[in-house]
């Protein structure tokens, strides 16, 4: 027999400031999805060393270990587990070939537990100031209790370090028109790219505009990348196939002078930039030999890392509360609702102390304040009264 409807005595589900559960596991799943992105293609089970240097993978460096280390350090997704679990660490999000440093002499007296038998340093990796957690040309952490601006952080492609939109010394554009960033440092420092000024993405409707006496830089939306590298680079001279090759793109261009600031680069224009000889031996040269490879991507590495969560043979988040939703009936449906917002609502209340006094929220903080929600429920159900009622 259907349920009857509940109405008196109970709090209004609809209220723009609740959810309901299916939004909650909505929710859940874009949480789910995005942490694959960053963290499904790597292992979360054994140590990455034995791998070498992996061309991109998530990494951490621990604060706690740094007390007593050498140097800067990275460790990989397993070792942030089972080596350093309860330690202050330092998300660094991905970076490219990277060994994993756990246990090393970097580390001291620690070993890893999952690898102990390591070299003593990865001379190949390259550290910046994110291992310390800083960021920016400010050389400021995030997020930074200091700054008031709420401020996009983005990625340079190349250095790989971290900048607020507003210290790029340009405009950005909507993150719909670029695929990838490159800092003014990095754009200064790889000279070629100047030959392939007409690539740039500038904010829409304000192209950035050429610097004194030198070539007009276009300004093109990511979409319409490959149309404008034909009337950019200049065309190669007729020949064969196999001549159109080893053409170098450089020579038969035009170097233009850049506007300072970063660059906004489309989607494609890795796969635009001259493979030749001679080029390849400058990227090289330059370190950045893999700025043809488009798989070397943070995007190709989320995708991946996409794919790897939707073929898992673990069901997501979503699944599982779906699952467990549809056991409950209407009333254990509410109750699971209110539940969820009731805790929502004081945490949110709880957090704003910190927000209001630029207080970094501690993992004692979090414990402290599940244990008041503890306490709290204890005393509705030792004064007798349900979570919910129908009167």
């Amino acid at each position: 027999m259907a349920e009857p409807p509940c109405t008196s005595g109970a709090p209004d589900v609809d209220d723009e400031n609740t959810m309901t559960l299916d939004e909650v596991l909505e929710e859940e799943l874009q949480l789910e999805n995005d942490a694959n992105a960053v963290l499904g293609p790597s292992d979360d089970k054994n140590c990455s060393y034995d791998k070498g240097y992996i061309p991109r993978q998530a990494l951490y460096s621990c604060k706690t270990c740094k007390k007593g280390s050498h140097g800067e350090a990275g460790i990989c997704l397993a070792c942030s587990y089972h080596c350093h679990e309860g330690h202050d660490l330092v998300e660094l999000y991905t970076k490219r070939f990277f060994r994993c440093d756990c246990g090393n002499k970097k580390f001291g007296e620690l070993k890893c537990n999952l690898a102990p038998n390591k070299e003593a340093e990865n001379e190949a990796n390259i550290y910046n100031q994110n291992f310390q957690g800083l960021y920016c040309v400010c050389s400021r952490p995030y997020p930074d209790p200091e700054d008031e601006v709420s401020d996009d952080m983005i990625q340079c492609c190349i250095c790989e370090d971290w900048y607020h939109s507003r210290h790029l010394n340009t405009e950005t554009p909507g993150e719909e028109n670029y695929a990838e960033m490159i800092c003014e440092s990095c754009t200064k420092r790889l000279g070629f790219l100047q030959y392939y000024s007409g690539l740039i993405v500038s904010k829409v409707g304000k192209p950035q505009g050429p610097s004194e006496g030198s070539v007009d830089v276009v300004s093109v939306p990511a979409e319409d990348a490959a149309k404008t590298t034909e009337e950019t680079i200049a065309d190669t001279p007729t020949g064969t196939k196999s001549d159109k090759a080893v053409e170098c793109k450089i020579k038969a261009g035009k170097q233009n002078d850049f506007k300072a600031g970063a660059t906004f680069w489309p989607n494609n224009f890795r796969s635009l930039l001259c493979t030749c000889p001679e080029c390849k031996e400058m990227y090289a040269n330059l370190k950045v030999s893999w700025i043809t490879d488009e798989n070397d991507t943070v995007q190709a590495y989320e995708e991946k890392g996409k794919t790897v969560g939707e073929n898992g043979s673990k069901p997501s988040q979503y699944e599982q509360g779906m699952k467990a939703l549809s056991e409950l009936n209407r009333v254990q449906q509410i109750e699971a609702i209110l539940n969820y917002n009731d805790l929502k609502s004081n945490l949110k209340t709880y957090l704003a102390k910190f927000a209001e006094t630029k207080k970094v929220v501690r993992e004692e903080d979090i414990r402290e304040f599940f244990s008041q929600m503890q306490a709290r429920k204890r005393q509705k159900l030792d004064d007798g009264t349900p979570p919910y009622a129908c009167h």
